[in-house]
């Protein structure tokens, strides 16, 4: 796996799944309770992976690197 995300898509990504694990755990006024409160939470799992390991498989699909080397 080469890398495909840059430094600043990682961080645009972890703030996104940040926000994401608020939303669904945490008592807020965004989203009050039920299934799709957990869902949120669940779904932050893939900005998480994908900022941490550096790669996401969706911009290997379209050929886009936002590294700025290949």
């Amino acid at each position: 796996m080469k890398k495909n995300v840059g430094t600043i898509d990682m961080t645009i990504r972890l703030l996104v799944a940040a926000v994401m694990v608020y939303i669904g755990f945490f008592d807020n006024p965004i989203v009050s309770e039920g299934l799709s409160k957990k869902i949120i939470g669940l779904a932050a799992i893939l900005p998480v992976l994908t900022g941490l390991f550096r790669f996401c498989p969706l911009y290997t699909l379209i050929d886009l690197n936002t590294c700025g080397k290949k």
